[in-house]
Order: C-alpha cells, then structure tokens, then sequence
C-alpha cells in the first residue's frame, strides 16, 4: 500500500490548524523569515517582501520545466506566489517577484486551485516563492486535506528561511527545494540584499534534511526529501565549490542537486558588468564534474 504523506495525518489530528495560528501569530510582528521587519502584517502593513497577510498568485498549472523526479509524465503542479522576500538584482522572474503581479486569492481558493492540478494528475503541489505567504499556503492545506488532498507538497525557496518558521511545517512539508544562492554573506546581501545569507542557508538545510531526509524516489516520482537547486553565476559569485563541499559535509554525500546552467542577465543585471554576461560552459562542466566526483546525485 503507497504511503500517504504525513500531512493528513497531522490534519486529521488538527495539529494543522494549531500550526496556522501559530504562523497568524508571526505575521502580526512579522518574523517569517529572516528579514524580520516586524509589521502587523495583519493589519495590512508590509515589509520588505511588499505583502500583507493575504495571498497572491501569480499563475498556477502542471509544470514540466522541474527536475525529473518532481515532473514525472503528468507534470508538477506548480503554484507562483506573487513578490519575495529577496530583491535578487539579476532575477528572471522578476514581473512576478519584485513587481509582484498576481491576483489576490483567499485559502479556501488556493485549495480548490491545489485539488484541481491533482485531478488533473500532478504529481505533486509544488509552492514557488512560498517564505512570505507561508501562513495562508498552510491554511489552504488544512482545508485542501479535508477534501482530499493527497499528494506530496514542495517547498520551493530561495532558501532565505526562518528555523523556527520551518519548525512549523514539520511533517507538513514532503519536499524542501532550496535554491542556495551563495557561498558568501556579503555578495548575498549585495545581490539579493539578504544579510547574514549563508549563515542562514547552512541551518536552513540542516533544518530542512532532519525534517525529510534524501529523496526518496518511487517509480520515478519524488515522495518525500531534500532536493537541492544552486544556480551557477558569472565569475564564480555564487562560490559554487563551496556550495557543494558543505552539502557532502555536512548534509548528505547522497544530495540530490540540480546544478543549474540556465542564467543571462535580467532585471538589473546590467547595472553590474559582473553579472551582465552569461557563464563560462568550460566551468560549469568543470563544476558539475566535481560534484559528481564528491557522490552527490546530480539531476
């Protein structure tokens, strides 16, 4: 018999519901994530992700541009969330994350919108850009689960996440994706204006792998795990080396990481010459070379 996840167990018990008052509680000094701007967000006061305590989506459908394992032949069914908590300057998503287009939404939509892609087959909810409306997605959830939600959920961050915030989606959350953006504190702060980033980032996927593990895949579908994505940046700004070496150290030699080749400048990427150029192939064949030689599981 195919394991359901955890989360309608914790609904079933009403652990769920505890949880988003709990994420209320947060949103009224906002410490969501690590920025902590400490406004009444539900008041309708904003901070640096520019949202108040309602939701935003941007877009949501099956998705077949994810990693393998997530997309499987029905497509995952992905959910973009308008705005961010990053202000990366080179980000290619940018109409949705800094300029925040969208429509409002209210919980109770959101879950009709999450039962519709598994109708329609998805292999699993895939949240994109979910720190900043982290409480309304879990109350969506709560409701979703009671009409029968029953498909794995992705966290999909930037990784710029609060320990105590993830604490709270314990057993809710079947797969942590962070995007680790960098191996440095300052060019984070510089980039995505995300102080103290690696810092975080490095008990942030701690967090994230004691809670879910390695992925475990099952006929080719992810169930429940830590899947990693790092996007290779012009002139190593990323420090992607180190990126890996910390992953086999200090989480898993068994990672599954999509070392990710895709970038070109966008948004004010050419506000920077640093940025302003796409990557040198020679180096990321070179970089993806060394994490396959350190055992990582690749994509």
């Amino acid at each position: 018999m195919q394991r359901k996840p955890s989360y309608i167990k914790l609904h079933k018990e009403g652990i769920i519901k505890k949880r988003v008052k709990e994420l209320r509680e947060l949103l009224k000094n906002c410490h969501l994530c690590p920025h902590h701007c400490e406004v009444n967000r539900i008041k309708g006061e904003t901070g640096i992700c520019n949202s108040d305590s309602r939701l935003k989506i941007a877009s949501y459908g099956p998705h077949y541009g994810e990693e393998a394992p997530l997309v499987g032949n029905k497509g995952s069914g992905t959910i973009f969330f308008s705005n961010c908590s990053l202000k990366c300057v080179y980000c290619q998503n940018y109409e949705i994350s800094q300029k925040g287009i969208g429509n409002y939404v209210k919980p109770a939509e959101l879950a009709e919108i999450m039962l519709n892609l598994q109708e329609r087959g998805c292999h699993n909810i895939n949240f994109v850009t979910p720190t900043h409306m982290v409480y309304g997605i879990i109350k969506a959830v709560d409701i979703a689960a009671e009409k029968g939600l029953e498909i794995p959920l992705v966290y999909n961050t930037g990784g710029y996440d609060s320990i105590n915030t993830l604490k709270l989606l314990d057993g809710i959350i079947d797969i942590y994706m962070p995007d680790v953006k960098y191996a440095s504190n300052k060019k984070a702060e510089k980039y995505s204006n995300a102080p103290n980033y690696y810092d975080i980032i490095k008990e942030v996927l701690k967090e994230m792998y004691n809670q879910v593990g390695d992925l475990k895949i099952e006929n080719g579908i992810a169930k429940k795990g830590l899947l990693v994505r790092h996007l290779v940046l012009p002139a190593d700004i990323a420090g992607t080396k180190e990126i890996i070496n910390f992953l086999v150290n200090n989480i898993s030699t068994n990672t599954y990481l999509n070392l990710m080749e895709q970038y070109y400048p966008s948004f004010q990427a050419d506000n920077y010459p640093e940025l302003n150029k796409r990557i040198d192939y020679r180096n990321y064949n070179e970089l993806l070379k060394f994490a396959k030689e350190q055992g990582l599981r690749i994509d």
